[in-house]
C-alpha cells in the first residue's frame, strides 16, 4: 500500500493486485488489533539482517520521522506510549487500514482485489504479469512491478510464499522460509504450573556453550513453552536449527537485580521470611513455586538462610534452563526469515540488483526485525522507498505490486 500511493503521489499510473477481498488484512492482526505502527528505538543494528549497513542506508531514508509524516498525511494520527511504542490515536488497526485504502482511492491507484499473481516473465524489456481474477486467466504488460507480496507468516490472512518461485525464475536466489517472532516450543519440566503466567525476564538462546542470542521482556508461560517478545524476538535463531539440542536461559531478576540486591543487603541479618523477600519481586504464586524449586522453606528468616542456600536460589532466579523443541509454525508467527537475500537489492531504491525495474521490498527479503513496530516500520520504509523509485520521473510509468 505505501509503495503504491508513493508511486502515485510522484506521478505513476499504478495497478495494486491484492490477493485479499480488500488491502490491509495483515495489519489488522498487528499489535493485538491496536496496530503498533513503529518505535522509537529503531535503528539497523536492531534487525536481524545480513548487512546491517545495507539497513542503516535504508533507513536513513526513510525513518521513523518521515513515516509518521506520511501516517498524518493521510489522516492516521498517531500517540507513542512511555516505552516508545508507536499507535494510532483510535488504537484500532481497522481504523489505518481503512485511512489506507481511502488514500489509495484518491491517489487514483487501481486496486485489483482477490485478484492471484501467477507469473512474472520478463519480455522486451517490460514484465508480462499473468494473473487470475473472476475466475479468469489474464496477463497485463508492465514496464517496472514492485513485490510487496509478505513471507509465509499467518498463511491464513493470504502470505503463502506464492511469489518465491517466480523471483528464482527469473534469477533471484530465495533462501528457505522460516518462522520468525514465533512462539516457542519448550519443556517448562518444574515450571508447568505456571501456566499462564506473565514475567518480565531476561532471556539467552544457548547452542551447547555458545551462547546464540540475548533479549528481554515480557514472557508468558504456556502449555506447549513460552510466548512472549521475549523469545519471540529470537525465535527465527531457534528456526534457524532444527534438530539441535538448544538450550534457553531465564533471568528472572533481570529487571530487579539492583533492587533485589539491596533489598536483600538490608534484611539479609533481620527475621524477614524469604517468601517476603521474593514476594516483593513475583506473585505469591510465583515466588511459592520458585521457593519449592531452589529448596527454600518459605518460611524460614532471612538471617537463617545459609550462604551456600542462599547462593543456590539466587543462581536458579538468574538462571533456569529449559530445553527448546522448536517454534511454533508459520501460522502462529509474526513474520518469517528467509526470501532474497539483502546483497541482492540496492537499499536506496529497493531495485533489484539482478533484474532492471524489478523492487522487492518488506518480507520478501530476508530481514526479521524484534517485537514492537520494528517489522511494519521496515515494510513502510521499504515500499515508500521503492514506490518512488518506480515511478521516477516519469509521469506515464506503470507498475504493479
Amino acid at each position: 500500500m505505501t509503495a503504491a500511493l508513493q508511486s502515485a503521489w510522484n506521478g505513476a499510473a499504478v495497478t495494486l493486485f491484492e490477493h485479499n477481498p480488500e488491502v490491509g488484512k495483515k495489519l489488522l492482526v498487528t499489535g493485538s488489533g491496536r496496530c503498533n505502527l513503529t518505535n522509537d528505538g529503531i535503528s539497523a543494528t536492531k534487525y536481524a539482517c545480513a548487512d546491517s549497513a545495507w539497513m542503516e542506508i535504508l533507513l536513513g531514508r526513510f525513518g521513523v520521522s518521515d513515516l509518521l509524516e506520511m501516517l498524518a498525511s493521510i489522516g492516521i494520527l498517531v500517540y507513542k506510549t512511555s516505552d516508545g511504542w508507536y499507535y494510532p490515536l483510535s488504537q484500532s488497526a481497522h481504523s489505518v487500514a481503512g485511512a489506507f485504502s481511502s488514500a489509495l482511492n484518491l491517489a487514483g491507484v487501481s486496486v485489483s482485489n482477490q485478484t492471484q499473481v501467477s507469473s512474472i516473465r520478463k519480455v522486451d524489456g517490460k514484465f508480462a504479469v499473468r494473473f487470475v481474477r473472476d475466475g479468469r486467466q489474464q496477463e497485463d504488460v508492465f514496464e517496472r512491478v514492485i513485490v510487496s507480496a509478505g513471507g509465509m507468516a499467518y498463511p491464513t490472512l493470504g502470505s503463502r510464499g506464492d511469489l518465491f518461485p517466480i523471483l528464482e525464475a527469473l534469477g533471484h536466489t530465495v533462501l528457505p522460509n522460516r518462522p520468525a517472532l514465533a512462539p516457542v516450543l519448550a519443556d517448562l519440566g518444574n515450571l508447568r504450573p505456571l501456566q499462564g503466567v506473565r514475567l518480565n525476564v531476561g532471556v539467552t538462546l544457548w547452542n551447547a556453550s555458545r551462547p546464540l542470542d540475548s533479549t528481554r521482556g515480557n514472557l508468558i508461560f504456556t502449555e506447549w513453552g513460552l510466548n512472549g517478545p521475549a523469545v519471540m524476538d529470537i525465535s527465527h535463531h531457534v528456526s534457524a536449527y532444527p534438530g539441535v539440542p538448544l538450550e534457553l536461559s531465564l533471568n528472572l531478576l533481570d529487571f530487579y537485580q539492583d533492587e533485589f540486591d539491596q533489598l536483600l543487603a538490608q534484611k539479609r541479618t533481620s527475621h524477614l521470611p524469604v517468601k517476603v523477600l521474593m514476594g516483593a519481586f513475583f506473585p505469591h504464586k510465583v515466588s511459592q513455586h520458585l521457593l519449592k524449586n531452589a529448596r527454600v522453606p518459605d518460611e524460614l528468616p532471612l538471617c537463617e538462610l545459609d550462604d551456600n542456600s542462599l547462593a543456590r536460589l539466587v543462581s536458579y532466579l538468574k538462571d533456569i534452563r529449559l530445553p527448546v523443541k522448536g517454534v511454533r509454525g508459520f501460522e502462529y508467527c509474526q513474520v518469517s526469515a528467509g526470501g532474497v537475500p539483502v546483497s541482492e537489492v540496492d537499499p536506496r531504491t529497493m531495485e533489484s540488483q539482478r533484474i532492471k525495474n524489478l523492487f522487492l521490498t518488506g518480507e520478501t527479503l530476508d530481514v526479521v526485525g524484534p517485537c514492537g513496530g520494528y517489522n511494519l516500520q521496515y515494510a513502510f520504509s521499504s515500499g515508500a522507498l521503492a514506490g518512488r523509485a518506480a515511478a521516477g520521473n516519469s509521469g506515464n510509468n506503470q507498475l504493479v505490486t
